[in-house]
């Protein structure tokens, strides 16, 4: 038993041991994660707020890594040393444990900085982070600088979106039982089935309802919104490199909630620009009959058929036409 390992008496110094163990453990595991699995943790880079996702996921990782081993060698010592065969030893049972001054004050003070750098971490993470992604109303308090006058001017076209140009590209995402379509103002205000967004761009996703309530959820770019029914939810992220993404509804919404979904695909700002002309001018007698591009949209009386309801009848009115075109008899 070396002199490290033991007082002038020649009792074990258990917390030592314990303590050696702990931190080689904890440097050799967190090396480990940072090289071969960090860089793989979801949700991935595609975006800055996945970036930043990816990031504070790691943070928390390498921090838990440490408290695992703590529990786990602590665990292991009791059962080997302490064990009621071999705990010839009571220097750390009994009285002497709940008495131990140094082990209660070094619990109290390793549990309270951990606490407290978390929460600190995780307020910096959500402010700085411009709210990890999430939906926060028409007005996001933690919006890029600029984001909304840019977003605004590009809306009534102030400000068009081009390769290679710094304008907020909106993008509207329209929820309904069971599907998410797309909307895109500044190229006419098409609507499109696909979600195709331009590398090193900033994104406004405006999200909507038009019937229950969906969540619009992005995993891989880091952005999720609840779609409300006439509110608009607005999300903000910048986009990276060119990447594929999957969008799913995280809202229970109906009995097909579990098949809402799709793909999408981040493209180079060029092919983004080409696919977005080519699709406005292929879509331009569709998007003519579409309602005027809007934050949100009230749905018609007999589904999602682009009218409104009437303002002085019962919406289900004999005597009504309706969004359908269909006039009932009266």
């Amino acid at each position: 038993m070396s002199n490290q390992s033991t007082n002038s008496t020649g009792q074990v110094h258990h917390l030592r041991r314990m303590t050696v163990a702990w931190v080689i453990l904890s440097v050799i595991g967190d090396v480990l994660f940072s090289i071969f699995v960090a860089p793989h943790v979801p949700p991935g880079r595609l975006t800055e707020t996945a970036a930043k996702d990816q990031t504070d996921f790691n943070v928390l990782f390498e921090m838990a890594i440490p408290v695992l081993f703590g529990v786990w060698i602590y665990l292991g010592y009791s059962l080997v040393v302490w064990g009621d065969k071999r705990n010839k030893d009571a220097a750390f049972s009994g009285d002497a444990a709940r008495h131990n001054t140094t082990t209660i004050v070094s619990w109290m003070a390793v549990t309270t900085v951990t606490v407290l750098f978390l929460a600190g971490f995780g307020t910096y993470a959500l402010v700085v982070d411009h709210g990890s992604g999430g939906g926060q109303g028409p007005n996001p308090a933690f919006a890029p600088s600029g984001a909304l006058k840019a977003e605004t001017a590009a809306l009534v076209g102030k400000a068009t979106w081009a390769p290679g140009s710094k304008n907020v590209l909106p993008v509207q995402v329209i929820g309904q039982q069971w599907k998410f379509t797309y909307r895109y103002p500044t190229f006419g205000g098409f609507e499109s089935s696909q979600l195709v967004l331009p590398a090193d761009t900033t994104i406004a996703f405006n999200v909507t309802s038009l019937d229950v309530i969906h969540s619009f959820w992005a995993y891989q770019l880091g952005v999720k919104a609840d779609a409300n029914p006439q509110v608009n939810d607005v999300a903000f992220t910048t986009t990276k490199d060119p990447g594929n993404f999957i969008v799913r509804c995280s809202e229970l919404c109906g009995i097909w909630h579990g098949a809402m979904y799709d793909s999408g695909q981040v493209e180079s700002q060029s092919s983004f620009e080409t696919w977005a002309t080519t699709t406005e001018a292929a879509n331009a007698a569709n998007t003519a009959l579409l309602p005027a591009f809007a934050w949100t949209y009230v749905p018609s009386a007999n589904g999602a058929g682009g009218g409104y309801y009437p303002n002085t009848q019962d919406p289900f009115s004999k005597v009504e036409v309706y969004g359908s075109g269909t006039k009932s008899a009266a």
